[in-house]
């Protein structure tokens, strides 16, 4: 069976100034694609208005609530007990925010309650990547 949580997250969005604005996200799991997380963003939190989706590995979200973790496009470390660093990257430029660690903390627990960790099915994740990337070839 396929199931799909999603958990409101409240970040905040730190301008080049220091100021912290509000953002609405939406996090995002999936066991059809069991070795990711996503985090949407609705249209008004981005420059074009067009909803933004950043997806990025569950052992990245794991890692990053502990200690400095990611590379390339998506970094996370945590800022104390209370708050995590998120930093994401694009042809656009940068976006750094900021997540309740708790929030996060608990929706890697409820990922885990639907897809244990090493209980990933990578086989059928590969085989629909490869048909999405060279469909009927």
């Amino acid at each position: 069976m396929d199931i799909t949580l999603e958990q409101s997250a409240r970040a905040r969005l730190i301008t080049a100034d220091g100021q912290e604005l509000p953002v609405p996200a939406t996090l995002r799991y999936a066991s059809v694609d069991p070795l990711a997380v996503h985090v949407d963003f609705p249209p008004e939190a981005s420059l074009d208005g067009e909803e933004v989706t950043w997806t990025f590995s569950r052992t990245l979200l794991e890692e990053g609530l502990g200690q400095p973790a990611g590379a390339g496009d998506v970094h996370f470390w945590p800022c104390g007990d209370a708050r995590t660093a998120v930093e994401l990257h694009s042809r656009s430029g940068m976006a750094l925010l900021q997540f309740d660690t708790p929030a996060l903390h608990r929706f890697l627990l409820r990922s885990y309650a639907v897809v244990a960790a090493g209980q990933e099915d990578v086989g059928a994740a590969v085989d629909r990547g490869l048909t999405a990337l060279f469909g009927a070839v």
